[in-house]
């Protein structure tokens, strides 16, 4: 699809749809109906400025416990522009450019649906920023979850006044410098616009999205590698066997056997007689588990589908039916809820994934101890399980709840915040520990293969085998681990794509 634009804003936005246009740096633009709808709804509220002096929050009030503050007409604009400024409290890493990519994506589309109130010039310049990749600066922290993602989109909209910094060709600029070697102007924002910028759940919802489409490649990994060690260990085949698995009653569950078994067909040591009754759990409940969590993954993709299609600004306005209306859709509740779960989730597969490590490690079913030659002299693969294990200690650590928190802000009037962003940043690391637990479990399994020899895997997982030793040859004696686990990291990060 290189060169193809994607007209926004009048259809879903579906996560399929939101990897595409950021995997094949597609460019898009504004559906015309939603170029209709921005307009017309800025229109109303023009009129209603214009001929009604009525307060409307945030628009001619203050913000927050602010908001009984009258502002007058004269003040509108500078009220704008001192909300982004004054919110701009970020702290904490850089947020990495693919998950602010997602954000103006998504902000764009969220916009685009017409209930905000702002001008078409202002979506427009958000367009014109995700098409020639300039990347506001957004930090980790800061954000409250409630009145939406105030911080982070608070330094993700000071590019567009000329404050702030922007990563922009690999570099990091201030805008303005940004802005004269674009040779464009910052824009002036005028009532209502700051506030839409800012409130909205696109930060936790960026994060959500990404993590979606790591897990999911995640999933992958950890089903292949789950299979390869099931040889290595020398596992049964009955515990994936499908009528077993349909009395569940569990999609997730049944797909993750039926994957199981279709990556070990034609497997010799699958196939070869068991003089063992029964397998651990962490290898035969493998259904169960990466079932579970394959459901929560997919859960957390429908939520995070149907808001990036919402609108989570304050307030919001119906041209159509006449009326602003102030609310809080802008709370992410149910963003934290499915961040938590698929925090859980995720770290669940490299809680069984380091078991499994374990098991291939303890000498048994005629393997060696450590799964070396001249153990004692050598260490082999004892430390890398400690890392894992180190890793699975801390997801666990990391898996408490953020969504059950919350605290007062803003003088008592924001007195019940959802934690969302703590949610997502939780579950990004999570994430992170998860993908090397499994490559250790990968480079792990594929040392112990080779004590199986001449007997092979499957056409599949031999391929996968194959592709690995291209990388990290067999461990006959000790060396530096460090460099072979980053290397199985690597490989875990590059291989396992739907086409492999």
């Amino acid at each position: 699809m290189p060169g193809k634009t994607i007209l926004i804003g009048n259809s879903f936005l579906s996560i399929d749809l939101v990897e595409k246009i950021i995997h094949g740096n597609l460019k898009i633009a504004l559906h015309p109906a939603a170029k209709n709808k921005i307009r017309r709804c800025r229109k109303f509220l023009e009129q209603k400025l214009k001929n009604d002096s009525s307060p409307i929050y945030g628009v001619n009030t203050g913000f927050g416990a602010l908001h009984h503050v009258t502002i007058s007409p004269s003040q509108i604009e500078t009220l704008q522009h001192n909300l982004v400024r004054s919110h701009a409290c970020g702290t904490g890493n850089v947020v990495r450019d693919d998950i602010v990519r997602l954000m103006l994506l998504i902000k764009i589309n969220s916009l685009a649906q017409g209930y905000s109130g702002v001008r078409l010039q202002l979506v427009e310049r958000l367009i014109y920023f995700f098409n020639n990749d300039i990347l506001p600066v957004v930090f980790e922290e800061g954000s409250l979850g409630a009145s939406g993602d105030l911080a982070p989109l608070a330094h993700f909209s000071l590019p567009l006044i000329g404050e702030g910094e922007v990563i922009f060709n690999g570099k990091r600029l201030n805008a303005i410098a940004a802005h004269k070697k674009l040779n464009i102007s910052p824009l002036k924002l005028v009532s209502k616009e700051g506030l839409a910028l800012l409130n909205g759940t696109q930060y936790m919802n960026a994060c959500g999205i990404y993590l979606c489409m790591k897990a999911q490649k995640l999933l992958r990994a950890a089903n292949r590698t789950a299979a390869l060690s099931l040889d290595a260990f020398d596992c049964h085949t009955s515990p994936f066997d499908a009528d077993l698995n349909a009395l569940r009653k569990d999609k997730s569950q049944s797909a993750v056997a039926n994957q199981i078994s279709v990556l070990r067909k034609g497997s010799q040591t699958a196939a070869r007689k068991k003089y063992h009754v029964q397998d651990p759990y962490s290898f035969r409940c493998i259904p169960q588990v990466h079932g579970a969590s394959m459901a929560e993954i997919s859960r957390l993709a429908e939520v995070m589908a149907d808001e990036a299609n919402a609108v989570t600004d304050n307030p919001v306005i119906f041209p159509g039916k006449n009326k602003i209306v102030s609310g809080g859709n802008f709370h992410g509740e149910k963003l934290a809820f499915a961040l938590d779960f698929a925090a859980i989730a995720i770290s669940e597969l490299g809680s069984i994934s380091e078991r499994r490590i374990y098991l291939l490690l303890s000498g048994q079913r005629g393997l060696l101890p450590f799964l070396i030659h001249d153990a004692g002299l050598n260490s082999g693969f004892m430390i890398p399980q400690y890392t894992a294990a180190a890793l699975a200690s801390m997801n666990k650590q990391l898996c408490t709840p953020s969504s059950v928190d919350s605290i007062v802000s803003s003088n008592g009037q924001e007195d019940h915040v959802s934690m969302g962003a703590n949610a997502a940043n939780k579950a990004l690391k999570v994430l992170a520990n998860t993908e090397r637990i499994i490559s250790i479990e990968l480079f792990t399994a594929a040392q112990a293969m080779e004590f199986r020899r001449p007997m092979k895997s499957s056409p599949v997982l031999e391929k996968l085998l194959h592709n690995l030793r291209k990388e990290i040859p067999f461990l006959k004696k000790d060396r530096l681990m460090k460099k072979e686990m980053e290397k199985a990291l690597d490989f875990l990060h590059s291989y396992f794509a739907p086409d492999n």
